[in-house]
């Protein structure tokens, strides 16, 4: 058990690094600096990754009917985490989201990392800028590292898992997208750790993924399965599209693999995950 790195959050991306990296984690409540504060005190880190966030129930949505419980724990637990963990001088890695960015495909290209987020439109996104941007300006002066997922795709099943939502829809738009592969994430995180990196960090694969080709693949290993490609804006949803750059993290030591690298892998090991987990899964 590694005992130098601690994350906070028992979710999604939460769990995968707790198995993945093999250190402790805490679902314990925080409302204020000073439980913040006790609890770095009886873990004593020196590394704690922030993987607290709130999308709502089903969808990022949800965030839209719960305003309150979004922006706390979006926003105002990152800024608590920070002030905790600069005052304890550990380093603080906050998950942040990619899902902040308007982007034209005519004429925009991959986004890096200085540019400022502008899409206000979807409160989800609003309260992760919120806290990104302050985080950012710390990071300047203390050990803060941002990294920003998109759309996490997963070899295993979970309700958050790209694949398992597309799957259970069999429904797919056919818009390119940046996407997150987890098994890669995880490796980008303990590169990013290794040279301790500060700021922030696109930390999705290369390349862009349309939901059609990911579906192909599923449909090798599953002939049954059928899906339906439909049109983006008849969804008539608040989203954002967009395909983030690779350049900065590349550039600092980490190789990340082309999207379209990791599907054939991606697929067959959440197949036999399923299989060997059973109907429930």
């Amino acid at each position: 058990m590694n005992d130098r790195i601690l994350i906070v959050g028992k979710g999604f991306i939460g769990s995968r690094l707790r198995g993945l990296l093999q250190c402790e984690s805490t679902s314990s409540k925080i409302h204020s600096l000073a439980e913040a504060r006790k609890l770095l005190k009886r873990h004593n880190p020196l590394v704690l990754i922030n993987c607290i966030g709130f999308t709502g129930q089903k969808n990022v949505d949800g965030c839209e009917l719960d305003k309150d419980k979004a922006l706390f724990l979006n926003s105002y637990i990152p800024l608590i985490l920070a002030e905790a963990c600069l005052r304890a001088k550990v380093k603080m890695v906050h998950i942040s989201s990619g899902c902040i960015y308007h982007y034209d495909y005519d004429r925009d290209k991959p986004i890096q990392e200085e540019r400022l987020p502008d899409f206000f439109e979807l409160y989800y996104s609003r309260t992760k800028i919120y806290a990104e941007r302050a985080l950012y300006i710390l990071s300047q002066t203390y050990n803060i590292l941002i990294i920003r997922i998109r759309i996490p795709l997963d070899n295993q099943p979970h309700p958050r898992n790209i694949l398992t939502k597309l799957i259970h829809t069999r429904e797919v738009i056919n818009i390119p997208n940046s996407i997150t592969y987890i098994p890669d994430f995880i490796k980008a995180i303990q590169h990013l750790l290794k040279i301790d990196a500060r700021g922030i960090y696109n930390v999705v694969n290369r390349g862009s993924l349309q939901y059609p080709e990911l579906m192909d693949v599923y449909k090798r290993h599953n002939p049954k399965f059928n899906y339906e490609v439909i049109d983006y804006k008849k969804l008539n949803l608040v989203r954002t599209n967009l395909i983030l750059s690779t350049r900065k993290l590349e550039k600092d030591g980490f190789k990340i693999r082309n999207i379209h690298e990791v599907l054939e892998e991606c697929v067959r090991e959440y197949v036999e995950y399923s299989l060997q987990a059973g109907p429930a899964s």
